[in-house]
């Protein structure tokens, strides 16, 4: 194990931690951005043995390409659910659905279903290995598959790409 590896048991959530905590803080100093760091370190270091082991391949372009559609996805899932909430609420076709997973990867599978609760309108409730599905809440469902052709060209397709399963 080197250095790095010890150090950072999980890159990317040391990312993750520092850029929110810049953000909670309203702050881009050299203070706030060290205090995240520390943070962003220690966090994983204390955590890491809860953590499925990382995956040995990650691509970079592809990572951001599925966050500017998440990105994306959030912005226009607001506005949808808004009009939903202050509109007709009797035309709401709320469901459970199974979205079928192609990947034995349980780090791709919770990294998908944080996606799928990140955007408003959908809710992921549990993650099945076992059955490989992500069982999940629709706010507004007319098309159940529709909603998983979705899910899956939008947000698996590009994490089986990223991390190369």
């Amino acid at each position: 194990m080197t250095l790095r590896d010890w150090l950072l048991p999980q890159p990317i959530l040391t990312l993750a931690i520092v850029a929110l905590w810049a953000l909670l803080a309203a702050d881009v100093s050299g203070g706030t951005l060290l205090l995240g760091l520390t943070l962003g370190i220690v966090i994983p270091l204390f955590t890491s043995q809860f953590w499925p082991g990382r995956p040995q391949t990650f691509r970079i372009g592809a990572a951001l390409r599925l966050m500017l559609v998440v990105f994306y996805d959030i912005v226009v899932a607001n506005f949808a659910v808004a009009r939903i909430v202050l509109g007709n609420v009797h035309g709401i076709k709320s469901k459970f659905v199974d979205v079928p997973l192609d990947t034995n990867d349980p780090y791709v599978a919770t990294i998908l279903a944080s996606i799928i609760t990140l955007t408003p309108g959908t809710l992921s409730i549990d993650i099945d290995m076992d059955k490989r599905v992500v069982h999940i809440h629709g706010l507004d469902v007319p098309d159940q598959s529709l909603l998983i052709d979705e899910i899956k060209t939008r947000y698996e397709a590009p994490l089986k790409e990223i991390f190369g399963c």
